[in-house]
């Protein structure tokens, strides 16, 4: 009885383990369900005026509009893994009828149209619709953006907004009354967002099979060799 011992206690133990990891991953893909529904509904409401003072927690994603100009030079995120293919988001300062300075996330640039010159800014008056983002492109891996030539890694709100002189808030284009041809809007959807907890969790409940099952004929082996 004693070898058996060590045997049901590792095989206790480590089933325990892994249906706890699998329980886990079934409750993050839960929260993670909830926060898919939380962006779809945001996104799909109509488009509010955009807020005085934008609230992460309860305006991430939220659908504004807004009337202004482009102002100033494009930056450029150089951006891969999107439908469109690889490029570079063109976001420049966005000034409001009523004063306010904001960043607008205009599209993507393809890479075979990086040398085209942006279109003149001048008086074009947009109506803009898009949505809320804090975006969390930035990483402790991230280059630091090149601002000779306004090349960046990561849509860094915080930082773009102290160079271009903008509010710290980040609007993602949806659509403009003047859409610039040569961009793609990149809005701002769920699709993107992984999704793979469903995936772990039955990782996890089959590892947790196949240990009982070691387990059991470990114990069968240790039983027969006693007899």
């Amino acid at each position: 009885m004693r070898r058996l011992f060590f045997p049901v206690l590792m095989g206790a133990t480590g089933c325990a383990v892994l249906l706890w990891l699998g329980t886990w991953q079934l409750q993050r893909l839960d929260w993670k369900l909830d926060l898919l529904a939380m962006m779809d509904a945001r996104i799909a409401q109509d488009p509010v005026p955009l807020p005085d003072n934008p609230d992460y927690d309860t305006q991430n994603y939220l659908s504004v509009r807004m009337t202004g100009t482009a102002v100033g030079p494009e930056h450029r995120v150089f951006t891969s893994g999107t439908a469109m293919g690889i490029g570079y988001r063109i976001i420049t300062a966005f000034e409001t009828t009523d004063g306010r300075r904001v960043l607008l996330d205009h599209g993507l640039l393809p890479e075979d149209r990086k040398a085209e010159p942006p279109l003149p800014q001048v008086d074009v008056v947009n109506e803009v619709t898009g949505n809320l983002i804090w975006p969390d492109d930035k990483t402790s891996s991230t280059p630091d953006p090149d601002l000779a030539s306004n090349l960046w890694y990561a849509r860094d709100v915080a930082a773009m907004a102290e160079v271009l002189q903008t509010e710290e808030t980040m609007v993602v284009l949806r659509t403009a009354s003047h859409p610039d041809p040569r961009l793609t809007p990149l809005p701002v959807d769920t699709r993107g967002i992984k999704n793979d907890h469903r995936e772990y969790a039955i990782t996890w409940f089959l590892l947790a099979l196949v240990w009982a099952v070691m387990t059991l004929y470990l114990i069968y082996r240790i039983r027969r060799d006693e007899n």
